[in-house]
């Protein structure tokens, strides 16, 4: 007899239909297991595009560096000395650190004590103002929805250029277009050539698009900043870690500022490359258990399958007897006993795989625009691993029939018939 063949068919769904609240009742655990596999993982996945949604746009394997006070006595300096980064630093760091992709120096201006430090026309807010380099979208990633972002010819020619965030324009604006309109930032006017919106979520985000930047060399200018260089963002090459590059640029800088070989403390640093190993390490232990929760609860419905078939076959042991004194081979009867099992976890498993997709999918829709404020972003399966879940169960259909379809086989004849 065929697989395909009809009457099989009818002969597995009557099999199944027999008792119909002991089917039920082991379908719902092959049900549960994989629904609750389903949802683990959207939930892993949500909790995961929340976390990662903070390093959106900004590059994985960068470093940022700035000065502290000193912690330690060096060449008649005391300890507790405050020092600054110089412009002249930047080329000899570019020199003796070649495994660094893209240097940015920066600086950055905030309103005194919640001031506001940036108005136009009657409206005014206390913003961020970032003297930066080009490069810098190297490092942090945006989209420019409007207009430019600053290039090298601001910098040599110092111009009064700024690149506005989305809020900046929002609170000043409103809906009139920023372009070549001139704001004013603590008392010197900037034309708008720009407005930027940032890729990452959550309150960093926020924090982002209230954010303004002007040329590095126009800030220290406009601001009375001289050469001083506030901190340094840095991306190394891909074949380095940032952690190298950290390292060796602080090694640099201590002997230029008279800094103690030993003082760990002279040097503030945020690597995104170690936070983001540590992001990933954590997420993907979270994973793994999940997977082996998840799997753990399908197998015990799994067992309850086989644990069923095998009363299934002891109940038709006198059927099984007569289908083999007319010539059933052991090959079709371990087919009729295995495929009842993967019918049985199919189905149920099919059903619970859809359920919770829909249920993710419906989570996901209901969070809308409002996900981007949360821990909690995106809860939805990839269809690459509910094809995985799935073929786990097909499988493990398969083995939980293998069992009872090998007991079948086994029954003599003679003895099924005697059976009552």
């Amino acid at each position: 007899m065929s697989i395909f063949d009809s009457d099989r068919w009818d002969e597995i769904f009557s099999a199944l239909k027999k008792n119909k609240l002991r089917t039920a009742l082991t379908a719902f655990g092959v049900f549960w297991g994989i629904f609750m596999l389903i949802i683990m993982l959207g939930s892993g996945n949500g909790l995961e595009n929340g976390v990662t949604g903070n390093f959106g746009g900004t590059a994985t394997n960068s470093v940022f560096i700035w000065t502290r006070s000193t912690s330690i006595p060096y060449k008649g300096l005391p300890e507790g000395r405050w020092f600054n980064m110089r412009n002249e630093d930047m080329e000899v760091v570019r020199r003796e650190v070649p495994e660094i992709k893209y240097l940015a120096p920066r600086n950055q201006l905030r309103g005194f004590r919640g001031g506001n430090n940036v108005s136009w026309g009657n409206k005014a807010g206390n913003f961020s103002v970032m003297g930066d380099y080009p490069d810098i979208l190297h490092i942090n990633s945006m989209d420019i929805i409007k207009g430019r972002f600053l290039n090298h010819y601001d910098i040599e020619e110092k111009r009064k250029v700024v690149v506005i965030g989305t809020n900046v324009r929002d609170v000043l604006f409103g809906d009139k277009d920023p372009i070549n309109e001139n704001v004013k930032i603590n008392g010197v006017y900037f034309k708008v050539v720009g407005v930027w919106k940032t890729k990452k979520s959550g309150n960093q985000g926020e924090r982002d698009s209230q954010t303004l930047f002007i040329p590095f060399s126009t800030f220290q200018k406009a601001f009375n900043y001289g050469n001083v260089v506030g901190w340094l963002a840095v991306v190394a090459k891909d074949e380095f870690p940032a952690t190298l590059v950290e390292e060796k640029i602080i090694n640099v800088l201590k002997p230029r500022h008279k800094v103690a070989p030993e003082d760990d403390r002279a040097f503030g640093s945020f690597n995104a490359y170690e936070e983001f190993q540590q992001i990933n390490g954590l997420f993907n232990g979270i994973a793994t258990l999940i997977w082996i929760v998840g799997t753990g609860t399908l197998m015990a419905g799994i067992i309850g399958v086989s644990n069923i078939m095998l009363i299934i076959v002891k109940e038709r042991t006198k059927e099984i007897g007569v289908r083999r004194a007319i010539g059933a081979t052991p090959r079709s009867i371990i087919t009729q006993i295995m495929l009842e099992s993967v019918v049985l976890t199919s189905m149920a498993g099919y059903i619970g795989l859809l359920l919770g997709i829909f249920l993710t999918e419906v989570i996901a829709k209901q969070m809308g625009p409002k996900q981007g404020n949360s821990m909690f972003t995106n809860p939805t399966i990839d269809l690459q691993v509910a094809l995985t879940a799935l073929l786990i169960l097909v499988v493990a259909g398969a083995l939980a029939g293998l069992i009872p379809a090998r007991k079948a086989v086994r029954i003599k004849p003679i003895e099924a018939l005697r059976a009552e």
